[in-house]
């Protein structure tokens, strides 16, 4: 008997958690509606599991209903069981469980790997409205096969070790492509870290955040400020000192080139995330020398290097191009954000050269975890298809944007960067990667996730003819296995939808004429996920 032929069952779970005790006022840049699920992978000999929901909204000024539903998807995507509720949202945060007993109907589920869904949106907010999904396995199912593949060496591994033979001549490089410190609204202390923090007000700054994650094992940390912050406030500060705004993005750029140079091997970044949420998006500038902004005081004087109008995303992408910068779109909603031409997540040419990630995963802003435990985890593949689909060429990313001092340490998830063999890890060898999209994301810093086509690497874009062969390359040094492969693909610019094309690590077809993008996202034996750079093949 298989999934597939059981009927949907649609019980309904009316749950409302315990509220949370009122926090102390948060500020309006991060108020934005904050929904997670957390569904363990394995529940051991016992099908029966629970899954937990987690509602957050900073600052929240009145209370608000929470709209949620949860599905379990069949192998192949039939929706099996739903369950759905209100739950009432007027302290900081709320937890919800979802018990599941493991069984469909009277029978117990079948092996195989399921995927739960959540959509949660806070009533009254069309632009508040969060989907993600994750797999979860059910009883032994079998495990895929995969191509033989070496992992390329680690920076941190064996100094100067010779790559195995035959690998790709790339050294991986681990980072953490988003946090702040107290330049903006960062870098407090885990012990009085509750979100965060009034503008330059917190006792850490660049200088800690870089020790902290070289001591932690990263080779790669980026300080990504508020853009809008330099003045001491969010929102706008008329006696604000101008030149003392500007010097302190340079102090910034400075402690990081100083603490590079100090510390070779690793790679100290700090640069701008630019925006605001509400009717905005933030964007993550890695290589600018100039600070971007809007704000002026009550002199009129820019609080910045260079104007850029608030929520002018056409002209930024311009803005950057120009300049030769890099960029990354941060925890990207599907709605409502990153406009351009009155539409969301909207394309441009400039933006399509100037735009190399997409951040499809990250641990929660406010965590305190220094264990890399954190639970509360987001993942923003459904909004970052978007893009693809748009016709941006994105790499994913997966980052922490700590907040709290735990720069990196929240949970295991990694940038991955490439970097070629005797090139050293430095700002350019970083930029001309990200150019290149030679990036992968994962959520377990001890494995790796290549995918190559006709053996060409990811992040590639060239002209085929005839077939296309397509192989993830997966690798750990930690022992994990692979519980499920999906090869997706895409067309960029046709605006559809992401679909899956494959359960199988090696996969050949001839593609239909014209524009493709094809990625892998690898599911672990411990629900950990990795999603590689896309190629982008024109079919002749």
């Amino acid at each position: 008997m298989t999934t597939s032929l059981l009927p949907p069952i649609l019980p309904a779970l009316w749950l409302c958690g315990s509220l949370a005790a009122a926090a102390p006022a948060a500020l309006a840049e991060h108020r934005e509606f904050e929904a997670t699920l957390h569904a363990p992978f394995q529940s051991g000999p016992v099908q029966q599991r629970r899954f937990l929901l987690d509602f957050a909204y900073p600052g929240l000024e009145q209370a608000g209903i929470v709209d949620w539903r949860v599905t379990l998807e069949a192998p192949g995507g039939r929706v099996l069981l739903r369950w759905q509720g209100q739950t009432a949202l007027k302290g900081p945060a709320v937890s919800v469980p979802v018990p599941w007993s493991g069984r469909i109907g009277r029978a117990p589920a079948p092996g195989g790997i399921y995927r739960v869904r959540l959509h949660a949106a806070l009533r009254g907010e069309p632009h508040e409205v969060v989907e993600q999904d994750w797999e979860i396995a059910v009883g032994a199912p079998p495990a895929p096969r995969l191509p033989r593949f070496e992992p390329l060496p680690r920076a941190t591994s064996t100094p100067g070790a010779a790559p195995a033979p035959a690998a790709l001549p790339y050294t991986v490089y681990l980072g953490n492509l988003h946090s702040q410190t107290n330049h903006s609204d960062g870098g407090a202390e885990l012990a009085a870290c509750k979100g965060a923090q009034p503008p330059q007000s917190a006792r850490h700054g660049p200088e800690a955040a870089f020790a902290y994650a070289r001591e932690r094992g990263l080779d790669i940390l980026v300080a990504s400020e508020h853009n809008h912050m330099y003045d001491g406030s969010e929102t706008g500060a008329p006696q604000a000192d101008a030149a003392a705004a500007r010097a302190l993005y340079q102090s910034g750029l400075a402690a990081a080139d100083a603490f590079s140079a100090a510390h070779p091997g690793f790679l100290a970044l700090y640069g701008m995330e630019w925006g605001v949420i509400n009717n905005g998006g933030h964007i993550n500038i890695f290589d600018s020398r100039e600070l971007l902004g809007w704000e002026t005081n009550a002199r009129g004087e820019l609080m910045a290097d260079t104007l850029t109008a608030r929520g002018d995303y056409a002209s930024l992408y311009t803005l950057m191009r120009e300049r030769g910068w890099v960029g990354q779109f941060n925890h990207p909603a599907q709605t409502g954000q990153f406009i351009v031409n009155g539409v969301a997540l909207g394309y441009t040419r400039d933006g399509d050269e100037a735009m190399a990630l997409c951040e499809v995963m990250n641990s929660t802003a406010f965590s305190t975890n220094v264990t890399e435990t954190e639970t509360r985890r987001s993942q923003f593949e459904a909004a970052c298809n978007r893009l693809l689909e748009a016709g941006y060429h994105l790499a994913f990313s997966s980052n922490q944007d700590n907040h709290c001092a735990n720069w990196g340490a929240s949970y295991t998830n990694r940038t991955a960067v490439l970097i070629p063999n005797g090139v050293a890890l430095t700002r350019a060898s970083f930029v001309e990667a990200l150019k290149a999209r030679r990036v992968f994301a994962t959520m377990d810093r001890e494995s790796q996730l290549v995918l190559t086509a006709n053996g060409r690497l990811m992040g590639e874009r060239f002209t085929n003819r005839g077939p296309l062969t397509l192989v993830a390359n997966f690798a750990s040094t930690g022992g994990r296995k692979v519980a499920s492969v999906a090869l997706m693909e895409g067309m960029p610019g046709r605006g559809g939808t992401v679909t899956r094309l494959s359960s199988s690590a090696t996969t050949t077809i001839v593609p239909a004429p014209g524009a493709h993008f094809y990625y892998a996202r690898i599911t672990q034996d411990d629900g950990n996920v990795l999603w590689s750079a896309p190629v982008w093949v024109t079919q002749e």
